[in-house]
């Protein structure tokens, strides 16, 4: 016997089983003021149909790939509700851009309930552009092809990447038009709408406690950090004011690990947001987000954030500090001590020293042999690569196939450098590179301390050091496909990003540096929050 489809499985609902929410049913925007959620339906959409599937997901899930159409993929779309299921949209607060915006709360998400995964988990299904809800605010409530395609892609690709991530079941197309501006200068346009199915173990967010605190709804704060606790922290035990301290370390330690990551792979979220911040250390929401290219510590995405660039590449570890602060004021009404929470930011700020050299070890092929001069390497690359714009993703997995060489050839660096800048380098003005060529020097010394062969070396690093991520030329090309009816490129580029640290020398042309006419091409280079 098969699978099942998503309309055989029983759904779970202990967030709205166990929490205080709104069963009115009104989608009509307005505060929700003493509820966790409001109860809704999904408004359903003209014509239904399934554009991608992530089958490994799926089966983790351990359900069938639907057909194009049918009832499963009216689920997808929210225009089937069975009868286990019980949607909501849940409540929460938020500092955008450092500024305290007040209600926000799932404004075009709706969760459908949670399913058991093959492993015995409990696993969120929710639905992104399903249609409005009372924190739709202003808003439609839906999304556009572009926007879904992108979050289906790089859920997907960051999972296999192994950067903590929620992840993507489904990409549908809903047959109807969704008006946006794209990037707010007043060309609003018709544009295919589509619906991502996301998946996690809670979409809970520090926004979540936020809005509780802000309200001093005490009762509630306390009911959702329990609920917390019980379901996704088990192993802290009972709720009680120690646990909740233990709580918030694991909290910060978990969002440090996952800002290392970013970092390793120079991945920018573009809006990092109190609300964009899950409980669970996962990333979520993809909306500007981007690869670096040139490397950048001031680069970002999201042409909202051009004036101030709080959401750069190099603020992502400080701004992750600061909402883990606002999360910690939010907390405090369940502490007698407003200060006992302030050593979990120790633990964040160790913790992501900790591992951010971790990883850069690992990407560099060393082993912890001397700790000092190790650790002065990996803090003076970022410096070194910033010079010659050195395409990050480029240079670590060339560097990965010189390894060998380097370890073997003393006498011919200078000749292996300038090959290796050749690769990377986008834009080579003499005498900046020299503090790179500095730095390889001093690398190609310490590679040779290794005990490991050569050979060995590379193998390690190549598994450390991705040939192929999700750059943004790479998704717009997909999308201005999949929005002419060709979803061979979507396709293509899912499968090629289910094994990031393979060769594939039949899609080289997927790694490639960006190309001089992606530079500033909308979608390609730059976006903005507009979905």
């Amino acid at each position: 016997m098969g699978a099942p489809q998503i309309t055989q499985v029983s759904f779970e609902n202990p967030f709205v089983d166990e929490l205080r929410g709104e069963a009115s049913g009104l989608l009509g925007p307005r505060q929700v003021p003493g509820y966790c959620y409001s109860r809704v339906v999904p408004t359903p959409v003209r014509d239904p149909h399934l554009l991608a599937w992530s089958a490994e997901l799926g089966a983790y899930l351990g359900l069938a790939k639907p057909a194009e159409r049918g009832p499963a993929v009216d689920a997808l779309a929210g225009n089937l509700v069975t009868g286990s299921m019980k949607p909501f949209a849940a409540r929460y607060g938020g500092h955008q851009f450092g500024n305290w915006a007040g209600q926000l709360g799932d404004g075009r998400a709706i969760s459908l309930g949670q399913v058991a995964a093959t492993d015995g988990s409990r696993q969120e299904i929710q639905l992104k552009g399903a249609g409005p809800t009372p924190y739709s605010r202003r808003a439609d409530g839906r999304a556009v092809l572009r926007s879904s395609l992108r979050e289906f892609l790089c859920s997907e690709a960051m999972h296999y990447l192994g950067v903590p991530t929620t992840r993507a079941l489904s990409l549908v197309a809903t047959g109807d038009s969704v008006v946006r501006d794209m990037f707010y200068n007043g060309n609003a346009a018709p544009e295919p709408g589509a619906i991502v199915a996301r998946v996690a173990p809670t979409f809970i967010r520090f926004g979540n406690f936020q809005i509780m605190a802000a309200h001093s709804e005490t009762n509630n704060l306390r009911a959702l950090a329990d609920y917390t606790i019980h379901h996704h922290y088990p192993e802290l035990g009972p709720p009680s004011p120690a646990v909740y301290v233990r709580w918030f370390e694991e909290i910060a330690q978990r969002t440090a690990v996952l800002v290392a990551h970013w970092m390793s792979v120079g991945f920018v979220h573009g809006v990092l947001n109190t609300d964009n911040m899950s409980i669970l250390g996962l990333t979520i929401d993809y909306g500007p987000y981007g690869w670096l290219e040139p490397y950048d510590p001031d680069w970002t995405p999201n042409t909202t954030d051009f004036g101030s660039r709080r959401y750069a590449f190099g603020q992502q570890p400080r701004v992750a500090l600061w909402n883990l602060m606002a999360l910690a004021q939010a907390l405090t009404p369940l502490l007698d001590d407003a200060q006992a929470l302030r050593p979990g930011l120790d633990v964040y700020a160790d913790t992501l020293a900790a591992t951010r050299h971790a990883l850069m070890l690992r990407k560099l092929g060393l082993t912890p042999l001397a700790p000092e001069a190790d650790l002065a390497l990996t803090q003076d690359l970022p410096e070194a690569l910033a010079g010659p714009e050195i395409d990050m993703t480029v240079f670590f997995r060339h560097l990965s196939h010189l390894a060998p060489a380097l370890v073997a050839e003393p006498g011919r660096e200078t000749e292996r450098f300038d090959e290796l800048l050749a690769v990377a380098a986008y834009a080579v003005v003499p005498g900046e590179d020299q503090l790179l060529r500095q730095w390889l020097r001093r690398y190609a010394l310490r590679l040779r301390q290794e005990p490991a062969s050569g050979e060995t070396l590379r193998a390690n690093m190549l598994r450390a050091n991705p040939k192929f991520v999700l750059r943004n030329y790479l998704a717009q090309g997909a999308i201005e496909a999949a929005e002419a009816g060709d979803l061979s490129r979507l396709e293509t580029l899912f499968e090629v990003l289910k094994t990031p640290f393979a060769e594939h020398p039949a899609h080289d042309e997927l790694a490639a540096k960006r190309p001089d006419w992606a530079r500033d091409k909308p979608g390609s280079a730059t976006l903005s929050c507009s979905s």
